[in-house]
């Protein structure tokens, strides 16, 4: 009988981890406690993107499923998968003549979720072309061409070599012609920008001109370049920041202790690819990196306004001290300046809104009155090099509340 038992566990154990191998990741946002929430504007879908990472079909370190698997757990509404076309170091391994491969795979893990994979390639050159994205690609095969490959399937350096031959403008304009979104990857990249100081190249600036470049990184990994964030503002170029994870998110951005990988947050009019591209070529994006949020004024300010909202006015009975209730419904720790002339009776100047929380700001005032104003210089946001956003909040005494206080002053008197 005991025997019985220990094949019956054995052999649903054995089910169990049959059930994962293949097709879906085994994984939902709604398990997750680590999902990146940002709400709603008033006109668009906030999703939540990454558009750059790798998997063993280039140079990353684990299999396409799994990166599926992460962003579910990170509440990703997109994700794309970026391999190198050009650099290889697993060839004596895992040799892919069809470079869609990896898109393949993620889209298998992914069917039975409503994660949405992104097509997506990455064109690696030295400068002054550098590292290039491009998403929303028809076909990865057409971004590469290599007349004369080496003979030896393990020489990673000599196909590199060997690719490379073919202009980094050619794999452009192919990527462009299929109606990709191209972005410029890590400009500061240190092994190929010594200072770190990200600088438009002749290269990047012409091909923003023609209308073949869209977007440049301003956050990768656990970088951040003010450099690039003025080049984007100078040259009409969607805000980007991505993970470029090639370990595991756990690994590089540790969620158990409160991380999260840099993702771009989207606003899109629907949740769906089209909705998403359409998004990103009206570079309607958004930042989130560390605790910082980076955006142009005409989208970060709506966002704002949907994570933070502030109740009713009411008064501590007797006095003129107003209180109120500021919710933030973000994952963002906000850290507001304040810059009326009003002040607090629980804090100085500076508050801090817990993610997801409910902070309680007692407003001192000379008299009561039915509407209070509070702008506030929003800290960890950049809306242009080293300038923050702002915010106004607005309280005001409910109606029944002031009909209240009327009467109360009519029979006094």
């Amino acid at each position: 009988m005991k025997l019985q038992i220990v094949v019956f566990l054995l052999s649903g154990i054995m089910v169990s981890q049959l059930s994962f191998g293949h097709g879906s990741s085994g994984s939902s946002p709604e398990q997750s406690e680590r999902s990146i929430v940002f709400p709603d504007t008033e006109q668009y879908l906030t999703l939540v993107t990454d558009l750059h990472t790798h998997s063993v079909f280039s140079d990353g370190h684990v299999w396409p499923k799994i990166r599926v698997g992460e962003a579910l757990k990170d509440g990703l509404d997109g994700l794309a998968i970026t391999e190198h076309l050009e650099y290889q170091p697993h060839r004596a391994d895992i040799l892919h003549p069809d470079r869609n491969r990896a898109i393949q795979q993620a889209s298998e893990a992914a069917k039975d979720s409503d994660l949405l994979i992104i097509p997506g390639s990455e064109i690696t050159r030295d400068m002054p072309a550098g590292h290039i994205n491009a998403v929303f690609i028809q076909d990865a095969n057409e971004l590469i061409q290599v007349s004369t490959p080496p003979k030896d399937n393990g020489d990673v350096a000599g196909f590199y070599a060997a690719a490379k031959e073919w202009p980094a403008q050619k794999a452009v304009e192919a990527a462009a012609k299929q109606g990709a979104f191209i972005f410029w990857n890590h400009p500061y990249w240190a092994r190929q920008t010594p200072d770190g100081i990200a600088r438009i190249t002749d290269f990047h600036e012409s091909n923003a001109k023609n209308n073949m470049l869209h977007g440049i990184e301003i956050a990768n990994g656990n970088t951040y370049s003010e450099e690039a964030f003025a080049i984007a503002l100078e040259h009409n170029l969607a805000l980007i920041g991505v993970s470029d994870v090639h370990e595991l998110i756990d690994w590089d951005y540790k969620p158990e202790l409160g991380g999260h990988r840099p993702v771009t947050l989207v606003l899109a009019s629907e949740r769906s690819l089209d909705g998403l591209k359409e998004a990103l070529f009206d570079q309607r994006t958004i930042v989130w990196f560390k605790n910082l949020l980076i955006g142009r004024t005409q989208h970060l300010s709506p966002l704002l306004q949907a994570s933070i909202s502030v109740s009713d006015l009411e008064y501590q009975e007797g006095t003129s001290i107003a209180k109120i209730t500021i919710s933030n419904h973000s994952d963002a720790r906000f850290k507001m300046n304040n810059q009326s002339n009003l002040t607090f009776m629980e804090a100085g100047d500076l508050i801090e809104l817990a993610p997801h929380s409910e902070t309680i700001l007692s407003v001192k005032l000379t008299e009561r009155v039915n509407k209070i104003t509070l702008p506030f210089e929003v800290m960890n946001t950049l809306v242009s090099p080293k300038e923050h956003a702002t915010i106004s909040l607005e309280a005001s005494v409910k109606v029944e509340n002031r009909l209240k206080q009327w009467f109360k002053e009519l029979t006094d008197s």
